[in-house]
C-alpha cells in the first residue's frame, strides 16, 4: 500500500473493502461501505460505537517512523492513480463506475467549453458576459489547477478582484445581518471586476498589481524574500467607485477533491470550531454560515477562499454569473454581475433557452456539478520516505494540523456514491481562522471578518508546478513557492510559523519535502 511509484493499480474493491475492515463495518458487491452492521456485529450506523471507532482512525498519529494505514490513497477509493502529468488533476474519482464516466466526460466538455456572445448561430454556446473575467471555466481553472497572477502587462485571466462596500443603509444591515446577502457590491461595478467585455461594450477597468518585497532571516541565517502585494483599478470606464470600495483580490483554487470535501459531516467540522478559544491554544477556528439557495436558509460554508459557499453546485452557479456572465437555474443572472448603472450591459441579448428561460440549462448545470464533485485527488507520493516521514513529524510538532486537519471519514448517506463513507486526507478544518495583518483583504464575507481565510486543503498542493506550470500559492497568488507560504502565516498560525522560522535547514527541507509529497 505504501510504494514510492504508482506501479500497478489499486481496485475500488480492494481499497473500500479494506476501510471497512479498518472500521469495522460491512462493506456490499459494490465495494462500498454497507448500511447495515456487519455479521460480525459492528455497531449500528451513527452509533456512540462507530463514531467512537472513527474518532480514533482519524485522530492526529503520534507515529512517524512509517506511513499510516491508507495514508496513500488521500481521497480513499476515489484516490486516481495516473501517470504524473499535467492532466493528473483531471481524472475522475477512481472508484467511479464505468457507466458513468460518460456523464464526466460530458461535464468536462461543459467546462472546457468557449462561450460566445449572444445571438449565435451556436445557441447552447452563447450568452457570454456582456462583461466576464473568462470565457470558459477552464480560462481560470487551466488543467483543473491552480491559477496566477498576471505577468507585468497582461491583463488577468485567473485572478480577479471581489469588489464591496460598507452597508449603506438600514435594509443593507438587515439582508447581512439575516445572512441573505454575504456582502453589498459596488452600485457601479458589481461584487467583482470583470476586465473583458463582448464587442460593442466595454470591460469595467483592469486590475493593477505592485510589490514591495521585504526580507525575512530564518534562524539558521538563509534570507527569504517576500513580496506584499498593492491593489488598485485603472481604466474604469463606467465612472467612478464608491468611495468607500473594497477590493479583494482571488486566485482560481484547484479543483480536486471538492465532492470529497462537500461529504465531510457538517458536525465533524463544527466540532473543531471553538470561536472564544476556550482551551486556550490560540486557534479559533469559525464556521462560516452562508446563505444556502437551496434551503433557502443559512448552512455551513465550505468553498472559496473564505468559504462563502456551501455547496460545489451553488460555488459553480456563482462562478457561471460572476466570471462568465453566464444564468443558471440557481442563479438567474443572464447579465451576470451587471448593475442597474450599466444599462447598456442590461440590455443586450442574452442566450437564455427558449424552454428553460437561462443560458445553462438544468442539464448543463448537473453534468457540470457532477464534473466538479467528481474530480479525483492523486495518490501521494512517497509516503514511506524517511525524509518525508520526517517532514510530516516537524509538520505535526509545529502545530500546524490545529487547522490543517489530516483526515476525516466523509457521510455514509452523501448524495454522491462515489464520495460517500471514505477516508480522506486532504489537510483542513474548513473553518476561518485570523491570519493576522500581514494576509487580511480588511474586507467581510458574511461571517468571515477582513482578517479571516478558510484553511486551503493541501492535497495536490505538491502537484501545482506539474499541472500549472507554476508555484504560486495563497489567496492572491503573492507567495512564489511554499516557504513562503508558510512565512505570509500570522495570527493564529503565527506560532507555527515562528516554529518553522526557527527550525535548522534539514529539519525545514524534511517539511517542505512533506508538503511536496502531498
Amino acid at each position: 500500500m505504501f510504494r514510492s511509484g504508482w506501479q500497478g493499480t489499486v481496485s475500488l474493491g480492494f481499497i473500500a473493502g479494506a476501510l471497512a475492515a479498518f472500521l469495522g463495518l460491512a462493506v456490499n458487491a459494490a465495494g462500498a461501505a454497507a448500511t447495515g452492521p456487519a455479521s460480525t456485529g459492528p455497531a449500528s450506523i451513527g452509533s456512540k460505537a462507530e463514531k467512537a471507532r472513527i474518532a480514533a482512525v482519524t485522530a492526529p498519529t503520534a507515529d512517524f517512523s512509517a506511513a499510516e494505514k491508507f495514508e496513500q490513497n488521500q481521497g480513499g477509493a476515489a484516490t486516481i492513480y495516473k501517470p504524473l502529468n499535467t492532466s493528473i488533476f483531471s481524472h475522475p474519482s477512481g472508484n467511479m463506475p464505468f457507466e458513468k464516466q460518460l456523464d464526466f466526460k460530458v461535464g468536462d466538455g461543459i467546462f472546457r467549453k468557449i462561450w460566445v456572445s449572444a445571438p449565435s448561430s451556436t445557441d447552447s454556446s452563447d450568452g457570454l458576459g456582456p462583461l466576464f473575467n473568462s470565457r470558459s471555466c477552464q480560462g481560470c481553472h487551466l488543467k483543473d489547477g491552480r491559477g496566477s497572477p498576471p505577468a507585468a502587462g497582461e491583463q488577468a485571466v485567473s485572478m480577479f478582484l471581489r469588489l464591496s462596500i460598507p452597508p449603506q443603509d438600514e435594509a443593507q444591515r438587515a439582508l447581512l445581518a439575516k445572512g441573505e446577502a454575504a456582502l453589498i457590491g459596488d452600485p457601479t461595478y458589481g461584487t467583482q471586476l470583470q476586465n473583458f467585455a463582448i464587442q460593442g461594450h466595454q470591460p469595467e477597468g483592469e486590475m493593477v498589481v505592485e510589490y514591495e518585497e521585504s526580507q525575512v532571516t530564518l534562524a539558521d541565517g538563509e534570507v527569504v524574500n517576500l513580496r506584499k502585494p498593492t491593489y488598485s483599478v485603472a481604466n474604469l470606464n463606467y465612472g467612478p467607485m464608491h468611495p468607500q470600495a473594497m477590493l479583494s483580490p482571488r486566485v482560481a483554487s484547484p479543483m480536486t477533491g471538492l465532492g470529497l470535501l462537500e461529504a465531510i459531516p457538517e458536525e465533524d467540522i463544527l466540532a473543531r470550531a471553538d470561536p472564544e478559544d476556550s482551551d486556550g491554544d490560540g486557534i479559533s477556528g469559525r464556521p462560516n454560515l452562508v446563505w444556502d439557495n437551496v434551503k433557502g436558509g443559512l448552512s455551513l460554508g465550505r468553498f472559496g477562499w473564505k468559504a462563502g459557499q456551501p455547496t460545489v453546485r451553488q460555488q459553480s452557479a456563482n462562478a457561471f454569473a460572476g466570471d462568465i456572465g453566464l444564468s443558471t437555474p440557481m442563479v438567474a443572472a443572464s447579465s451576470g454581475d451587471c448593475t442597474p448603472a450599466q444599462k447598456t450591459c442590461l440590455d443586450a441579448p442574452t442566450g437564455d433557452d427558449a424552454l428553460e428561460g437561462t443560458e445553462v440549462t438544468q442539464q448543463m448545470m448537473d453534468l457540470v456539478t457532477f464534473y466538479a464533485r467528481n474530480l479525483g485527488v492523486p495518490a501521494r507520493r512517497d509516503v514511506d520516505d524517511p525524509k518525508v516521514l520526517h517532514g510530516k513529524q516537524m509538520f505535526y510538532e509545529s502545530g500546524c494540523t490545529s487547522c490543517h486537519r489530516p483526515k476525516f471519514v466523509t457521510a455514509r448517506d452523501f448524495d454522491g456514491e462515489e464520495q460517500a463513507f471514505q477516508l480522506i486526507w486532504p489537510y483542513t478544518d474548513l473553518l476561518l481562522h485570523d491570519m493576522g495583518e500581514g494576509l487580511a483583504d480588511n474586507r467581510p464575507e458574511a461571517k468571515a471578518d477582513g482578517q479571516e481565510w478558510r484553511t486551503a486543503p493541501l492535497w495536490g498542493i505538491g502537484l501545482t508546478e506539474t499541472v500549472s506550470g507554476h508555484t504560486y500559492f495563497l489567496h492572491d497568488a503573492r507567495a512564489r513557492n511554499l516557504l513562503e507560504a508558510i512565512l505570509w502565516h500570522g495570527g493564529e498560525a503565527e506560532a507555527a510559523k515562528q516554529k518553522v522560522v526557527e527550525m535548522d535547514k534539514a529539519d525545514r527541507e524534511a517539511l517542505l519535502a512533506f508538503l511536496n509529497s502531498l
